[in-house]
C-alpha cells in the first residue's frame, strides 16, 4: 500500500512537472513572437499559473505565490477575468484527482474571499443558469489511493458548501465573509431594518443553513495533519465567524419587531433559531475568537427562542379563544334561529298562508 501511494505522488509529481514545462514553453514562445496577441499571451500565462497553483500533491496546500499571481487576473478586464473563472471551472470538472479538485475548490473560495470585484462578479454569473448543484461534484470519486479516497469525500463535502455559500451570498446581495465586499455594520443593519419580515425570515434560514454544512464536513480519520485540509478548514472557519455576525444582526432586528410578526413567521423563525442552536458544539473551533463572543451568540439563540416560543403559545392561545367565542356566537346564533318570539314578524309570499295565519292568531287570543 505505502510503494502504491509513493508511485501515485511520484506519477503526480511528473504530470506537474511535464504540464508546467509545456505551458511555460507556450507562454515564453507567445511573449517572444511579435505576431502572437496580447489575448493568447495572457492565455497562456494563466494557464500556466493555474497548473502550479492546482498541483497533484495530497498534503501541500497552494503555493501562496501561485494563488495571488491567479487572483491578480481579475486585476485587468472584465473579459480576463471571465477567463479566470471559465479555465479554473474547466480544470474542476475535467480533473479525476482529489487534490487537484480540492485545489480548485481552495482558489474559488479564495476568489469568493479575496477576489476583486470584477473577478466575484463573474463568479456570481457562472453558469448562466446558476442554482444549486452546479458544481456536480456529488458523485466525485477517486480511489486510485486510500488518501485519495479519504479526500475524495472533502472534494463533495467542500463543493456543496461554497454552493451553498454562493446562494446564500446572492439572497444577502454580497459575499458573506468576502474582505472586499465587508458591509459596514451601520449600513448592514440599516438594510435589515428595511427588510420584510418574510425576506428576514428568509436571509436567517439561509444562514442557518450554511452552518449546517459546516457541520456535516467529513471526520479527518487519516487526514489529521494534512495541511490542505486544515487550510481549506481554516477559510471555513473564517465563513463561520461572519456567518454568525449576520446571524445576530438579525436575531436583534427580530427582537425589535417580535409583537408584529405574523404566525406563520413566528413558527419559521422559531425552526430556524432551533436548528442553529443544534448546531452548538458541532462547528469549527476557530483560533483567536474569544470563548465569551461564541459563549455569547448561543445565549443570543436561547433566549431569542425562548421569546418567540412565548409569542408563539401567546398567538394559539389568542387564536383558539376567538375561535371558542366564533364558535359559541355561531352556536347561539343557530339556536336563536330555531325558537319563534312574539316580536318576530312572520311573512308569507302566498296570500292563502296570511290568511290562515290570521286566523290562527285569532283563535289563539279568544283562548286566552
Amino acid at each position: 500500500m505505502g510503494r502504491r501511494r509513493k508511485l501515485r505522488e511520484l506519477m503526480g509529481a511528473i504530470k506537474d512537472k511535464a504540464s508546467q514545462s509545456k505551458a511555460a514553453i507556450l507562454c515564453k514562445l507567445n511573449t517572444n513572437t511579435l505576431s502572437s496577441s496580447s489575448s493568447s499571451s495572457s492565455s497562456s500565462s494563466l494557464h500556466l499559473t493555474l497548473l502550479r497553483a492546482t498541483t497533484h500533491d495530497p498534503f501541500t496546500p497552494p503555493n501562496p505565490k501561485s494563488l495571488a499571481a491567479l487572483l491578480s487576473f481579475g486585476l485587468s478586464s472584465r473579459a480576463t477575468a471571465s477567463s479566470v473563472v471559465e479555465s479554473l471551472m474547466d480544470r474542476l470538472q475535467t480533473t479525476h484527482d482529489s487534490a487537484v479538485a480540492l485545489k480548485c475548490l481552495l482558489a474559488v473560495h479564495l476568489v469568493i474571499k479575496y477576489g476583486s470585484f470584477i473577478l466575484q462578479d463573474q463568479l456570481s454569473v457562472y453558469p448562466a443558469g446558476g442554482g444549486r448543484n452546479y458544481l456536480n461534484l456529488s458523485n466525485f470519486r477517486d480511489d486510485s489511493t486510500p488518501v485519495a479516497w479519504e479526500l475524495s469525500s472533502w472534494v463533495r463535502w467542500y463543493a456543496q458548501y461554497i454552493e451553498n455559500l454562493l446562494v446564500t451570498s446572492r439572497l444577502l446581495g454580497f459575499f458573506v465573509g468576502s474582505n472586499s465586499c465587508v458591509v459596514e455594520k451601520d449600513r448592514e443593519e440599516e438594510r435589515v431594518s428595511s427588510l420584510l419580515n418574510a425576506n428576514l425570515v428568509r436571509e436567517t434560514e439561509s444562514l442557518v443553513s450554511l452552518l449546517e454544512e459546516i457541520c456535516k464536513r467529513p471526520e479527518s480519520l487519516g487526514l489529521g495533519g494534512n495541511r490542505l485540509v486544515i487550510e481549506v478548514l481554516g477559510l471555513v472557519g473564517k465563513d463561520q465567524i461572519s456567518a454568525m455576525n449576520e446571524i445576530s444582526v438579525r436575531v436583534n432586528e427580530f427582537d425589535e419587531r417580535l409583537n408584529c410578526l405574523s404566525f406563520s413567521d413566528s413558527v419559521e423563525l422559531l425552526g430556524a433559531l432551533k436548528r442553529s442552536e443544534d448546531c452548538e458544539g458541532r462547528l469549527l473551533a476557530v483560533p483567536n475568537v474569544k470563548n465569551d463572543l461564541v459563549a455569547g451568540f448561543w445565549g443570543l439563540i436561547r433566549e431569542m427562542k425562548t421569546k418567540v416560543g412565548k409569542e408563539k403559545e401567546s398567538n394559539n392561545k389568542l387564536v383558539a379563544t376567538m375561535r371558542v367565542e366564533r364558535e359559541s356566537f355561531s352556536e347561539s346564533a343557530r339556536f336563536g334561529d330555531r325558537v319563534l318570539r312574539p316580536s318576530d314578524s312572520v311573512r308569507f309570499s302566498s296570500a292563502r298562508l296570511a290568511v290562515n295565519a290570521f286566523h290562527l292568531s285569532t283563535i289563539q287570543s279568544c283562548a286566552r
